[in-house]
């Protein structure tokens, strides 16, 4: 029995009417004067297929209505074209922009996507398990410590990638992965406060993906490394947490505090709240003190004021770690390197001079 791994969804109507059978891989193959080898090359994205040649298999896939038949193509290959996705959270931007970029590239490349959200309450490695069982393979977003925990965990032997943290210096992770440098971002950011007038600058931390320590975290070691460069004794972080609430009650207690002029915040979600408590305490932003937040949400330019913040790659980040994946299930796939855009700091109205 001779498996090609490709059919149509359905049939589709020949004259008068009628039902046809439904496009077949050997159906293009004649509509484009090729073999059916190449069409199979052409929907896979092997590198060694001709432009024009290219350009006419996908012409006559077009006009045919060709699908391939994922079932069909993991016995012919296989290859399960499915990737389990497991993450803490999918509501934080930085988390859903992440999962936005590996699905759109999971999706161009025929793979389906489902999402396992972990909670504290899980048992991991039953979790773990179970994603695991339905083969393909496993995309971890590792920016917490249950992301973490689960990229630890998972065995050996099953393809897996993630997304995480930015590791430090000198140090890779286990497993294939891609990040973001945003230790280099906070750091960044801190100068341009400083570089303001401010003569410190307080942080309100997200949580780390290792350890207990808010101050392990990427963003913390950029922001402190920014300030001990520049001869300042960095103020304890503050925060516990990741949403609004979280930067509201840290932004309490910081404008209690007169000294307090710069806030770097971990993420935007955090910075929202502290601009919240800024305006129940009467101090005016950027007048009495500047704030930046980090990830540059779609909420951050509508806020009053607008705010200052980091810019950062997710989607490219998603993007990018799927290839890592595909490169695992698929021998003969070169993922591309990866093309992140850099950290960019967007300059908005809740940053200013310090004599404003």
């Amino acid at each position: 029995m001779s498996v090609t791994g490709h059919t149509s969804s359905g049939a589709h109507a020949g004259p008068q009417g009628k039902q046809r059978k439904p496009a077949s891989i050997r159906d293009v193959a004649q509509a484009a004067g090729v073999s059916y080898q190449t069409v199979s090359r052409v929907i896979n994205d092997h590198p060694n297929v001709k432009d024009e040649t290219r350009r006419r298999v996908e012409a006559a896939i077009g006009e045919l209505g060709f699908q391939r038949n994922a079932t069909a193509f993991a016995l012919a290959s296989g290859v399960t074209r499915s990737v389990t996705v497991l993450t803490s959270n999918t509501v934080l931007y930085g988390y859903a922009a992440t999962l936005q970029g590996l699905e759109e590239a999971a999706r161009a490349s025929g793979y389906s996507v489902g999402v396992r959200v972990l909670t504290p309450e899980d048992d991991l490695d039953r979790t773990i398990a179970t994603a695991t069982s339905a083969g393909g393979g496993i995309m971890v977003i590792g920016f917490d410590r249950l992301g973490a925990a689960a990229l630890d965990r998972i065995p050996s032997n099953v393809p897996c990638a993630a997304a995480v943290e930015a590791p430090p210096p000198g140090r890779t992770p286990a497993r294939p992965a891609v990040w973001v440098d945003d230790r280099e971002a906070a750091r960044a950011a801190t100068e341009y406060l400083l570089e303001l007038g401010h003569p410190t600058v307080h942080y309100v931390a997200i949580p780390a993906s290792t350890g207990s320590k808010r101050s392990a975290a990427p963003r913390a070691e950029g922001w402190r490394q920014a300030l001990v460069t520049a001869g300042v004794t960095p103020p304890p972080p503050t925060g516990k947490g990741w949403d609004a609430q979280a930067g509201y009650d840290a932004g309490r207690k910081l404008a209690r505090d007169p000294g307090v002029t710069a806030i770097l915040c971990g993420n935007d979600d955090l910075a929202l709240g502290v601009l919240r408590a800024l305006h129940h305490a009467n101090r005016s932003v950027p007048g009495d003190v500047s704030v930046i937040g980090f990830d540059d949400a779609p909420h951050s330019g509508f806020v009053t004021p607008a705010l200052t913040t980091v810019r950062l790659d997710f989607q490219g980040l998603g993007r990018s770690a799927f290839g890592l994946l595909r490169a695992q299930l698929e021998p003969d796939f070169q993922p591309p390197e990866p093309t992140l855009a850099g950290p960019d700091l967007i300059r908005r109205e809740s940053t200013g001079s310090r004599d404003v």
